[in-house]
Formats: structure tokens, C-alpha cells, sequence
């Protein structure tokens, strides 16, 4: 009986650690009202949520799964680093490696809103070929045509900087300074997802985020268990979503944070291919 029990504990060891450090590529086909047709087939890798973590050694299987996936860009939608283990180096390496795949864009999450040294990490990421959407867009040019792809920094930065306002009130002031809804198909990187009604009203086309890592534990026929900012049952924890003609990618994410266990969630690379699609209501 005792070896019996052994050997179940042994195998629940061992899924575990197989959830919770193998990889997913998982495969998101977006169908885009008002998409340019230059950008048929437009690829988008986006990496979310890495909090230092490593796969493989200097994050090879996380590289190599990236340049079999052959983006056109790389989107990292925050929390690359972690503000409980602060090892910048990890992250900034991956960064490097990732920008010599395809041109990489980050927005901070709310982990890098905690770091000290957070302004300094951003020029850091410049230096290493990756463009920091903090608050700014600037255009994805495929063919005779382009698309702006912007990025929201993470309200916590202004609050860490004596910002008294709410994140709702912080956020809507960015996207009217970005003028979204007057630029053809915008692309928003936004670290948190409970904000996407917001997005829409701003006049994102397709929003990336991540922040929910999946509900942390994933519920057969439920989905995600809890989200910072969204509770339990959390409403975006992965896949796609609609409003009205705005649409939101949520990943899933890669490493951990607080809680340092995944069950029935394995960390996942998103790869998105953008279709132009007829215009569609919904919610």
C-alpha cells in the first residue's frame, strides 16, 4: 500500500513539473474587420507573463519554439520580470535573443510598475533592439500599407510616481492621447485585460494582454479559477474575446508569480495570424 502510495505521489511530482514547464504553442487564427488587405497572414508572437522564468538553459526551448513559429513580431505584454525576484538579466538576455527573431514590442506590466529600477530596465530593453510602447504608437508597415500597434504602460507606473488618480482614469487619458479610433486597424499591447471594454471605447481593433496567467488553476468546462483585478471565475483568462468591433487576445502566460504552481494550464506562446474579415457585432 505504502508503495502504492509513493508511486502516486511520485507521478502527481512529476505531472506537475511537467505542467508547469512545458511549453504550448497554441495557434490563434483572428478574423479582423477592417483589417488592410496587405496584412493577410500577418503573424504575431506574443510572449506574456514570464516573471524570469527560464525554459531551458538562457531560454533556449522559449527562443526556439519562437523562431519555429516564424512571426512577422514578437509582442511582450508585460511582466517579463518579476518584482519579488529581480533578476533583470535573465529577462533582458531573453529580450536580446527574441529581437534577433523579429522586431520585438513591450509594454510594462504591473510588475515592472514596482521596479525601482524600472526606468533604467526600459532603456536597457531599447538598447536591446526592443521597442518600449509605454503610452506611444508608432506604424507596422507590410507592403504599400500600415497599421499603428500602440501600448498602454501599466497605470501602477503613474501611481508609483504620485499619481493620485484611479487605473480606469489613468488609462482612458493615455488612449485619448493616442487617438486610436482615427488611424486604420489599431493594435494595443495592454498588460491588463479587465480593461478591454475600455480599450474598445479607445478605438482598439485587436488588444493583446495577458496579467490573468490562465486563472492560475483551470477548471474542466469552467476555465480559470482567479485573476488579480478580476476575482474568481475571472471573465478574460485566456483566448479571444469580443466587443462590439474590438477584439482581445489574452494570453495565458508563461511563468509565475505569487502563487508558484499551474494545474491544467500549461504556459503557453501565443502565435495570432490576422485574416481582413467582413464587419461582426458581439460581445
Amino acid at each position: 500500500m505504502l508503495c502504492l502510495v509513493l508511486l502516486l505521489l511520485a507521478a502527481l511530482g512529476v505531472g506537475a513539473v511537467w505542467g508547469n514547464r512545458s511549453l504550448q504553442v497554441q495557434e490563434v487564427a483572428v478574423d479582423c474587420p477592417g483589417l488592410p488587405a496587405a496584412f493577410q497572414g500577418f503573424r504575431l508572437a506574443q510572449v506574456s507573463d514570464l516573471h524570469n522564468a527560464t525554459f531551458g538553459r538562457d531560454n533556449a526551448r522559449l527562443l526556439a519554439a519562437l523562431a519555429q513559429a516564424k512571426p512577422e513580431i514578437i509582442l511582450l505584454t508585460g511582466d517579463l520580470a518579476d518584482s519579488r525576484r529581480t533578476h533583470l538579466a535573465v529577462a533582458l538576455s531573453f529580450a536580446r535573443q527574441a529581437a534577433a527573431i523579429a522586431p520585438v514590442y513591450y509594454v510594462p506590466g504591473n510588475h515592472e510598475a514596482r521596479l525601482a529600477q524600472y526606468a533604467a530596465f526600459a532603456a536597457a530593453l531599447e538598447a536591446a533592439g526592443v521597442q518600449v510602447l509605454a503610452n506611444r504608437a508608432v506604424p507596422l508597415v507590410r507592403g504599400s500599407q500600415r497599421i499603428p500597434i500602440a501600448g498602454l504602460a501599466d497605470p501602477g507606473l503613474a501611481q508609483r510616481a504620485g499619481d493620485p488618480r484611479p487605473a480606469e482614469a489613468i488609462l482612458g487619458d493615455a488612449l485619448a492621447a493616442l487617438r486610436l479610433s482615427s488611424q486604420p486597424f489599431p493594435l494595443l499591447l495592454a498588460h491588463r485585460p479587465e480593461w478591454f471594454p475600455l480599450y474598445a471605447e479607445g478605438g482598439a481593433a485587436l488588444v493583446f494582454s495577458g496579467h490573468a496567467h490562465g486563472g492560475q488553476v483551470r477548471l474542466p468546462g469552467i476555465g480559470g479559477l482567479f485573476a488579480p483585478g478580476q476575482g474568481l471565475f475571472p471573465r478574460y483568462n485566456g483566448g479571444l474575446y469580443r466587443r462590439g468591433q474590438a477584439q482581445m487576445v489574452v494570453s495565458r502566460g508563461l511563468g509565475n508569480s505569487l502563487f508558484p504552481l499551474r494545474v491544467g494550464n500549461r504556459p503557453e506562446v501565443v502565435v495570432a495570424t490576422l485574416h481582413p474579415a467582413p464587419s461582426v457585432e458581439g460581445q
